[in-house]
């Protein structure tokens, strides 16, 4: 835990969702502009019970539930932020925000600009994204790669429950639109990257013990989560916990690189790394094509060109719907990432 942390009143082990909760009810009392709404976050607290107890402490007026209405929750979301609350909208899960996509893109990733400073978005949209629950092709998406091609958003995906309520509160803080994006395998942990390993120490694993009260964690900076020297391994959200599960099972010596924040991006931070190994992996659970990895690949061909030793490796998603039946081979697992190390290192 390198990111400061102020105002803290002890520090206990917290799964993600414990992580998320004690951020949204840390702002709640620190700020009386933040307002939380989806659906069902209300009474019910929330499909995966992020929201649970928030409004029985602060009442409906600041918790309170929305329509099954994805471009309504967006809209009022964007007209609170614009007239000075913060709320923090919940997309009940990724594979849902599409309705909102207009409203997110044409109207608060632009507001700032479009009003020349006049107004800005204030405003968070919390979604669960991604596999690990079966729950087939409508609740297991990865949209990221959308939202971080769109100027004026911000894009963040945490991989552990101490960044976890870092980035939330600062995504709140922040005076423009942040598409929170949250890897529903990693909301109760345990997860080591593997699917049949379970963490007997989850509760003791450094990034898992949360300060009860207030920090945050900077939103355009990367953490080196393992270092190396034989090649670099990019990644966020649950894959990051693959890489280190690959690394450690091969015994290669690869510095594992959690961006945390998608956009904007540390690229200072890649660039380090990369000259340093002279190798790169990108990894994501997303689909290959056009995915957020691209980007990333062309960002390190651009300004590590001439320290790379091997080309650079993509391991992600299939480029299919989302497989229900296979979604655990459809994952990108440590077995995958081990192929790739050892084709780059052949080289």
């Amino acid at each position: 835990m390198s990111d400061q942390a102020v105002q803290t009143t002890g520090s206990a082990p917290m799964t993600m969702i414990q992580a998320l909760r004690s951020a949204m009810d840390v702002m709640l009392e620190r700020d009386d502009n933040v307002v939380i709404f989806g659906e069902d976050v209300g009474y019910f607290g929330g499909v995966f019970r992020c929201t649970d107890g928030l409004q029985a402490k602060y009442g409906k007026q600041r918790v309170f539930d929305a329509p099954i209405s994805e471009s309504g929750i967006a809209g009022a979301a964007i007209g609170m932020a614009a007239y000075g609350l913060r709320p923090v909208a919940e997309i009940q899960f990724a594979d849902y925000i599409y309705p909102a996509y207009d409203q997110i893109v044409s109207e608060a990733a632009r507001l700032r600009y479009r009003s020349g400073g006049m107004f800005t978005s204030p405003l968070v949209f919390r979604t669960p994204c991604g596999g690990g629950i079966y729950g087939g092709q409508t609740h297991s998406q990865s949209p990221e790669a959308i939202f971080a091609h769109v100027a004026g958003l911000r894009t963040v995906m945490p991989s552990n429950p101490y960044d976890a309520k870092g980035l939330l509160i600062a995504s709140i803080e922040n005076d423009d639109p942040v598409i929170f994006l949250e890897p529903k395998r990693l909301y109760n942990g345990p997860f080591d990257g593997h699917h049949d390993r379970p963490v007997t120490a989850w509760s003791k694993h450094a990034d898992n013990v949360v300060p009860e009260g207030y920090y945050s964690v900077p939103l355009d900076k990367a953490a080196v989560v393992r270092e190396g020297q034989a090649v670099t391994i990019l990644t966020y959200g649950t894959t990051v916990w693959v890489a280190q599960a690959a690394a450690e099972d091969a015994g290669i010596d690869a510095e594992v690189i959690d961006l945390r924040s998608l956009w904007p991006l540390d690229l200072d931070a890649i660039v380090a790394s990369v000259k340093k190994t002279g190798r790169c992996i990108v990894l994501h659970e997303a689909t290959r094509t056009c995915g957020f990895g691209a980007e990333l690949v062309a960002l390190v061909q651009e300004h590590c060109f001439y320290h790379l030793q091997a080309p650079v490796e993509r391991v992600t998603g299939w480029d299919t719907p989302y497989p229900h039946a296979q979604e655990w081979d459809y994952f990108p697992g440590p077995a995958r990432v081990i192929d790739a190390m050892h084709r780059v290192l052949e080289d």
